[in-house]
């Protein structure tokens, strides 16, 4: 996602059992729990509420209004798609520029603790904390992380006294180990600015976030080293899309992130348009029956829209295959457990498409829906190889949970599995041929070694 959105939404009042549809009352109303997600939403009077649960705590989320017939939009511009499933009492919520959609079932009323407001004193955040690691978070075992034992270590330092300064920073400790690029801890400050006055999130050792700075710092390298002889240099999508015919014959497409086509807080249809003007240029009738091969840049990604990735790769195929299938921690006692995986498809686009040889260069700073992407490519028909270095590793949706002192963690729930069942959290993709991305060494001898592999292999 991502950074993804939480499921959030909204609403405001509650009942008991939901009543009988009238023809003022849409079906969806009443009150519904997720299958994973730890989310109860309540629906009524055209309001959607979140509320996110544990064990020891039931937080209002944000609000979403009702837009039309099952559609809901949050004050930031996200849309829900609420739909029933063929009886009262299921239902499913899908959220727009996500991928796939979480199942509801509906319940007679709101969990108990839903009902007082939340103790927000140190003690009490703590363990709402560490509760929803302990609930939704599938890696420990992997990463070989005893969180009872965090808790055993980290619970006796807090008291009542203990500062927002101190907490924040025991938070911080207890997560360092995972070295997961979704796991976050932030607080917004007090003036409202919206940005966090504490934050803390780290990647997989070795490797480095991408973020604005280093995204113009490699596109200029590029296009002053790789790009030089280029043809038809453009940039579409607010920058974030570069396309050029390269010498030999072959395209090169650069895409920074999956999202962020139509400035700040567009709604995904315009993003969506947005992408459709870059792809119907970039993949031109004339150019997809000339193109010797296709290079695709996704080392600095910072992720954004599974569903674009999706979008993508439809555009690179003729034949309908299998992307991935999602599924989501569901039992908060046993993280063995899970929803039922969803097949996720990629289906050939609307317009000319392209399905000769592809080259994908991937590196640490490929984040996110930028995996998710190269993970969409994987079963491609056709030659599709991958060179660089191994992605990130973190490819779930991001849950954004709020903790009762008003500070927020971010962290993830769900995992992305191949058609035999493999994952690649943690790790990330590996690539077929490896090659160093953007080094220090490479940069001070003005070598790019993955783009020139890329096109002597598209070459041969």
């Amino acid at each position: 996602m991502r950074i993804v959105t939480a499921t959030a939404v909204a609403l405001a009042l509650v009942g008991a059992a939901a009543p009988a549809t009238t023809a003022h009352q849409p079906a969806t109303d009443g009150i519904w729990r997720t299958d994973g997600y730890g989310t109860v939403l309540s629906i009524r009077n055209g309001t959607l509420q979140e509320y996110q649960t544990t064990a020891v705590s039931c937080i209002a989320g944000d609000t979403a209004r009702r837009t039309g017939p099952g559609t809901y939009t949050t004050p930031g511009r996200t849309v829900l798609t609420v739909r029933t499933l063929g009886d009262r009492d299921h239902a499913s919520v899908r959220l727009a520029g996500d991928v796939g959609e979480r199942n509801l079932r509906r319940i007679t009323e709101l969990p108990d603790a839903c009902t007082p407001a939340a103790p927000g004193d140190p003690l009490a955040t703590f363990d709402v904390f560490w509760q929803t690691f302990e609930e939704n978070y599938p890696f420990f075992a992997a990463k070989g992380i005893d969180w009872h034992a965090v808790r055993d270590r980290y619970r006796p330092t807090v008291h009542e006294g203990t500062t927002p300064d101190e907490l924040f920073a025991v938070f911080s400790k207890m997560v360092e180990p995972l070295h997961d690029a979704h796991v976050a801890v932030w607080d917004v400050d007090g003036d409202k600015d919206g940005f966090p006055d504490r934050f803390f999130g780290q990647p997989r050792p070795g490797t480095v976030m991408p973020g604005g700075t280093l995204d113009a710092e490699v596109k200029k390298f590029v296009v002053e080293r790789d790009l030089k002889d280029a043809r038809n240099l453009q940039d579409f999508g607010a920058g974030r899309i570069t396309y050029a015919d390269l010498p030999g014959g072959q395209g090169y497409l650069r895409i920074s992130g999956f999202g962020g086509y139509a400035g700040d807080k567009a709604p995904y249809t315009a993003e969506l348009a947005e992408l459709d003007k870059a792809l119907d240029t970039v993949l031109s009738k004339e150019r997809t029956r000339h193109l010797k091969g296709l290079v695709i840049d996704l080392r600095i990604n910072g992720g954004g829209s599974d569903a674009m990735g999706l979008h993508i790769a439809g555009r690179l195929t003729d034949t309908p295959y299998l992307a991935y299938s999602k599924r989501a921690r569901n039992d908060p006692t046993d993280p063995t457990r899970h929803t039922r995986p969803q097949p996720l498809y990629v289906t050939p686009g609307q317009g000319p498409r392209y399905t000769g040889p592809v080259a994908v260069l991937t590196g640490g700073s490929t984040v996110s829906a930028g995996e998710t992407f190269t993970q969409a490519l994987m079963d491609r028909p056709g030659r599709t190889v991958r060179i660089g270095q191994p992605t990130q590793g973190v490819f779930s949706d991001v849950m954004v949970r709020k903790l009762p002192n008003g500070m927020s963690v971010w962290l993830p729930n769900e995992e992305l599995l191949t058609r035999s069942g493999r994952t690649f959290d943690g790790a990330g993709i590996p690539p077929h041929l490896t090659e160093p991305v953007f080094t220090t060494e490479e940069f001070d001898q003005n070598k790019d070694s993955a783009f020139d592999r890329a096109v002597k292999v598209l070459r041969d």
